[in-house]
């Protein structure tokens, strides 16, 4: 498919709402919007942003979830070159309170509640000001002007039916977003306590999200249902690009259940999906999913192990599912499998860089650059941020080599033909009697037994050999299987060294709302575990 000629995301916008003004860009729940209506919306955000003095560079906290109000306001927000700060609808009062002051918002789009979470008591509480009934400043966030509120009423707040009410105009010269310009700015995990605030740009999001669609072989005509999270780069750097850049409409569920899932597939006949292992694990287990009612499904992204992609590929019917390696830093992905290589080749491997970018596997104690077929640190230069923001800016100098690269923390290899073969994160390396294992190269080997649906692997202390290997597995519905059961099938499945000696039959394993496991919490509980527990191999 030929390329949008738009470098800013305003502009990509409208160039595709003038193409395809009546093709379906965003369906959630019981609303569609077209390409032109999105426009449209995204317009009277912007018209109503600026009357609020939102200008350029202003920052624009967006806290809400999957929901077709998440993109008109990115939209509109982009439209007047200010940046769009993605909050997590997880975030907890305390978690939300350190947000709002490390990403010094001009205003917040908020929901008013979302699950359990209630958003508008959470801002009376870290802002006491406005629990006065007029207007209010901010002593803890003095740069944050005003908050607006969806789905619900509030004195102290605006609501957002009063925001969106008129269209926006021509902007003054040099007031709009420039390619270069960052257009969000979105909060990722990693090996710090907080997380560190990684900006993207207009170009970068266009050019990278639509090679990541091009991957996927995506067209006018497909539906991809996004499960994970907007706020996530895999949704908004990754998803929503890749599907708007083509055309293509973007399904969103307000939040991940594996019945709706299959329902959405079938309702609205999705040809595509942005998966996870315990998202395709979820969907394939739950009672009322059928073959048949996911046969529109051909194409998608996923992560995890070859088990994992085999999964997607055949049980729930993905076919032609890609694989994939990157992070927020690199714009959600950086490799990406072609949709046409061959199933097996696709579970095996990440693939190819994607245009523009470049990697490169560095020896993890000297630097130097090693040959295909050797593993070390993974470094990606190309479509990557150009530093952190806020208080993780001080990591800036560790993250990123003198000559743009951006060091992944990552281990793997290149093949003969540059494709990238994933080992795991470096932290979560086990070393035992010498050896360093990854607890993916474990993982798979567990996937392999018919009776495991879900595993966790981590290292446990040992005085002689440094590390042990624990596992935790949850079985599939209707299985029982028994840790010496599992044991017995790694030795005959693998190298002696990936025989775990601790195995815990679990109902399930700690993961973070986006379905990623969560290896500390999974060291806290391996630390704790008696040497009589499981299987001693």
């Amino acid at each position: 498919m030929r390329a949008p000629f738009s470098r800013t995301l305003a502009d990509l916008l409208f160039e595709q709402a003038e193409r395809h003004p009546d093709a379906p860009a965003v369906i959630g729940g019981d609303r569609a919007l077209s390409y032109a209506e999105l426009a449209q919306r995204a317009g009277r955000v912007a018209a109503g942003l600026r009357a609020r003095g939102v200008r350029r560079g202003d920052r624009v906290g967006l806290l809400v979830n999957n929901r077709p109000e998440w993109l008109e306001v990115f939209f509109g927000t982009t439209m007047l070159g200010a940046v769009v700060v993605a909050f997590s609808t997880w975030s907890k009062r305390d978690e939300l309170g350190w947000l709002l002051a490390d990403s010094e918002v001009e205003l917040l789009l908020a929901l008013d509640r979302f699950g359990e979470q209630h958003f508008a008591a959470d801002l009376h509480a870290l802002i006491p000001e406005t629990n006065s009934g007029a207007s209010w400043q901010s002593a803890s966030y003095p740069r944050l002007r005003e908050v607006v509120l969806l789905g619900g009423a509030d004195p102290a707040f605006t609501s957002y039916a009063d925001l969106a009410v008129a269209p926006i105009g021509p902007l003054p010269p040099g007031e709009g977003p420039s390619a270069a310009d960052d257009a969000v700015m979105i909060y990722t995990s990693g090996s710090s306590s907080r997380p560190k605030s990684v900006p993207l740009t207009h170009y970068g999001i266009i050019e990278n999200g639509f090679n990541i669609g091009e991957r996927q072989g995506y067209g006018r005509d497909d539906r991809v249902l996004l499960a994970p999270p907007l706020f996530w780069s895999f949704g908004c750097a990754n998803a929503m690009s890749a599907t708007l850049t083509h055309g293509a409409a973007l399904v969103l569920p307000p939040k991940f259940d594996a019945g709706e899932a299959i329902a959405l597939i079938e309702r609205h006949g999705c040809t595509a999906l942005y998966t996870l292992p315990s998202i395709t694990a979820a969907i394939v287990s739950h009672p009322e999913f059928r073959p048949e009612r996911v046969r529109t499904l051909r194409t998608g992204l996923t992560i995890g192990t070859p088990q994992d992609l085999m999964m997607a590929a055949t049980t729930l019917g993905a076919h032609e599912i890609c694989n994939v390696y990157g992070q927020t830093e690199s714009y959600g992905n950086c490799c990406v499998t072609p949709h046409d290589w061959k199933l097996e080749k696709r579970a095996h491997c990440q693939g190819p860089p994607l245009p523009g970018v470049q990697l490169r596997i560095v020896h993890p104690e000297t630097g130097a650059v090693l040959p295909p077929g050797e593993v070390g640190l993974i470094e990606v230069r190309g479509y990557v941020m150009r530093g952190y923001l806020g208080s993780s800016a001080s990591q800036n100098a560790d993250a990123l080599t003198s000559d743009g690269f951006f060091r992944t923390g990552d281990s793997g290899e290149l093949t003969e033909k540059g494709e990238l073969v994933f080992a795991g994160r470096v932290s979560e390396m086990i070393k035992k009697g010498g050896i360093n294992i990854s607890p993916a190269e474990v993982e798979d080997v567990l996937l392999r037994h018919p009776a495991v649906a879900q595993v966790g692997v981590c290292g446990v202390p040992d005085a002689q050999q440094g590390e042990l290997l624990a596992a935790f597995v949850v079985p599939r519905p209707g299985y029982k299987p028994t840790p010496e059961e599992l044991v017995a099938h790694c030795r005959m499945a693998a190298s002696r060294y990936k025989v775990p000696d601790f195995i815990e039959i679990r109902a399930t394993l700690p993961v973070t709302a986006t379905g990623k496991l969560m290896r500390r919490d999974l060291k806290q509980i391996a630390a704790g575990l008696r040497r009589d527990a499981g299987a001693r191999a």
